[in-house]
């Protein structure tokens, strides 16, 4: 976006979207969202022309500019746990009153669930899990945001994504969780969008981790209906696509392979006899041990395959 150039309206508005999204995971509040995007474009305006010239990422700038700001508001005394200030109404209207304006959109598609679950978390974990986990950030961005190394901030969303498993999942047995798993593929397999909807709870969500590397989904998907219409994309062109179900830390879980490489690793949380949450790894540096062993390319670091057969291509 050089300062220079008229920039058509569609990437103007998507921006703008994009940031108050980045804002709005991280502080859970619609109107400090919006302040916070104010003083990100401040900053970028209070630049020099010569500074804003050598932004070669505009949007990258910005979303760390904003992200730090948020940040700071997050650690501002008096906040709680999870950082949010006054309450949890403070700001936020209801989709009715809010019309068809853009925080319709926004509060529909981010789950009240999992935001509420951030509330316990702290400021730099709440920050590393939604740069990473939600909007894809580079490590490096988050650790120059969260002012902590990359492996420090890979430790921080961590926690938080073991303490939502923790929050979401139900003990279930392994036949059952087994069973899921099994269904799930043969769902794929069967493209019955209708059939994998019904594994999953209504308000089941699924993260999509590229880690910056590829282009995963810039954020959740929410509802049992969009995740599976989101893994049915993801796993379409077959039969160059395969998919098969094995151990995934230590619980049957889902593995794709594009050409006999493994292209993705997919987790299943179970609640309630249904599917919680899916956890799709797409990054590639997370997928290099599975793709460097002499069975399958994945089955280290406890990643043991819980059976081989019953894949589909």
């Amino acid at each position: 976006m050089d300062h220079g150039d008229v920039v058509p309206i569609a990437e103007l508005l998507d921006e703008r979207r994009y940031l108050l999204d980045v804002a709005y995971w991280m502080l859970g509040n619609r109107g400090e969202a919006e302040c916070v995007v104010d003083e990100t474009y401040r900053r970028w305006y209070g630049l020099s022309d010569a500074g804003r010239e050598q932004i070669t990422a505009p949007r990258s700038w910005l979303a760390k500019t904003a992200g730090g700001i948020c940040l700071g508001r997050l650690v501002l005394p008096g906040r709680g746990a999870g950082g949010r200030a006054g309450g949890r109404g403070g700001g936020r209207r209801t989709r009715a009153a809010d019309g068809e304006g853009p925080w319709a959109v926004v509060e529909g598609e981010v789950s009240r669930a999992l935001l509420d679950a951030l509330d316990s978390v702290s400021p730099a974990e709440r920050a590393a899990f939604v740069l990473n986990d939600v909007f894809g950030m580079t490590s490096g961005a988050i650790a120059d945001i969260v002012g902590r190394t990359e492996a420090e901030c890979a430790e921080l969303a961590h926690r938080v994504r073991r303490g939502l498993r923790a929050q979401r999942s139900l003990p279930t047995t392994p036949e059952r969780h087994d069973s899921l798993a099994r269904a799930v593929r043969d769902a794929c397999a069967a493209e019955d969008a209708a059939l994998l909807a019904s594994l999953l709870s209504p308000d089941a969500t699924a993260f999509f981790d590229g880690g910056g590397k590829v282009r995963a989904l810039a954020g959740p998907v929410h509802g049992s209906r969009r995740v599976a219409h989101s893994l049915l994309t993801l796993l379409a062109d077959r039969p160059r696509t395969t998919l098969a179900t094995h151990s995934v830390n230590g619980r049957t879980g889902l593995v794709v392979r594009y050409d006999r490489q493994v292209a993705a690793v997919i987790s299943l949380d179970i609640a309630d006899r249904h599917i919680a949450q899916v956890w799709v790894t797409l990054n590639p540096d997370k997928l290099d041990a599975w793709n460097h062993t002499p069975e399958t390319g994945g089955s280290g670091s406890g990643r043991s395959p819980a059976h081989r057969g019953d894949g589909w291509s």
